[in-house]
């Protein structure tokens, strides 16, 4: 077996997730080459396409949301992703048992809560018309009184098929959106895919990779066996500490002396949470910095393939600031060109701000 360095395995990664260089593509074909995008907040895909997608304009997402061909719904580890709405019908089914998973796991909610009466229920619920969680979890509360309205929220969400309904707000949705039935907005009941069929969509947005790598970004369990199942249809690796690597065979690995462009990736990117070993992207002394204790996945920047630090935005009035808090000290070079890429990003993210600055904190 070969031998893939740190490096190439970062060049790798960068080049399936569209981060070696800005790409000419529609929205719908980038979020499904890159595996879909972590959306707990609304805007954070947005950010996320203006970094890899050339002449990527808000308005391009947004019609693609309004024409029902990409939804924001419950997907991977249990979250909320933008997904085509190919990929959606494809492996919603298919993720039921990390889903399912999810709500097993948490006792304190779901103590005495029948989920084969409550699913039924939420689901007239929804049909009736699109509503909002707080809205929903008010009507359930009437017909399970006993039940804790939070465990009748996540059940719902995480067992039934549901999609967010996009508005014309900035981002596409207002802080608390409605849910619609997925066959009801999408016109057809979820298919299902083979998990290999998920497993290879994974390895071609974030391959080279283990199967605790594919674990983590799904959420499902036992995918060494899958893995093992695939390995004629798949190239394996080592990386340098002796583990195998699955990957396509005609997936790119460029060398990992290929120049990577400085880059600002939103909170909870995919890029950062695709992995279970994340040292092809970020020191492990830095993990604790992006991810905390409370579970929020920083915004973090790039620069020669690797995250280097977090960044915000800050609106005062009128004035917009994106300050980044690099890990490490920066040499002019990368200073100069993660200014420039903020200060775009920047106009992009706050269009209607009368001025724009970008802050480096110094080490």
């Amino acid at each position: 077996m070969d031998t893939l360095t740190t490096r190439r395995l970062n060049r790798a990664t960068l080049a399936r997730q569209m981060l070696l260089a800005r790409e000419k593509t529609d929205v719908v074909t980038a979020v499904e080459r890159i595996g879909g995008m972590q959306a707990q907040e609304a805007r954070h895909p947005f950010t996320g396409l203006w970094a890899r997608v050339a002449d990527f304009r808000r308005e391009d997402l947004h019609r693609a949301l309004h024409d029902r061909v990409i939804v924001r719904a419950t997907m991977m580890r249990a979250t909320l992703h933008l997904m085509s709405a190919a990929d959606y019908t494809a492996f919603r089914p298919t993720l039921r048992p990390a889903l399912t998973a999810a709500v097993s796991g948490r006792a304190d909610l779901f103590a005495g809560l029948d989920l084969d009466r409550l699913l039924p229920v939420a689901r007239a619920l929804l049909r009736e018309r699109p509503r909002d969680f707080t809205t929903l979890r008010g009507l359930l509360q009437q017909e399970f009184p006993e039940a804790n309205d939070r465990g009748l929220g996540y059940a719902v969400r995480t067992q039934l098929p549901l999609v967010m309904v996009p508005t014309e707000d900035r981002w596409g949705f207002p802080p608390t959106a409605d849910f619609a039935a997925a066959d009801a907005w999408l016109g057809s009941e979820p298919a299902g895919e083979p998990v290999e069929e998920l497993v290879l969509r994974y390895l071609a947005a974030f391959g080279p990779a283990t199967a605790a790598d594919a674990q983590t970004w799904s959420g499902i369990k036992g995918l060494r066996a899958v893995l093992d199942g695939l390995r004629p249809r798949l190239r394996v690796f080592r990386d340098e500490r002796g583990r195998e690597l699955f990957d396509l065979p005609d997936a790119p690995r460029p060398d990992e002396d290929v120049p990577a462009p400085a880059r600002l990736l939103p909170d909870f990117d995919s890029l950062v949470l695709a992995h279970a070993d994340r040292t092809r992207l970020m020191a492990e002394e830095y993990r604790g910095r992006v991810t905390t204790k409370n579970l929020r996945v920083r915004a973090t920047f790039l620069w020669d393939g690797f995250v280097r630090g977090t960044w915000q935005v800050e609106r005062r009035r009128k004035a917009a600031v994106l300050r980044m808090t690099p890990f490490e000290p920066l040499g002019a070079g990368a200073v100069a060109e993660l200014t420039r890429e903020a200060d775009a990003l920047l106009r992009f993210a706050e269009p209607d701000a009368a001025t724009w600055d970008v802050e480096i904190e110094a080490l």
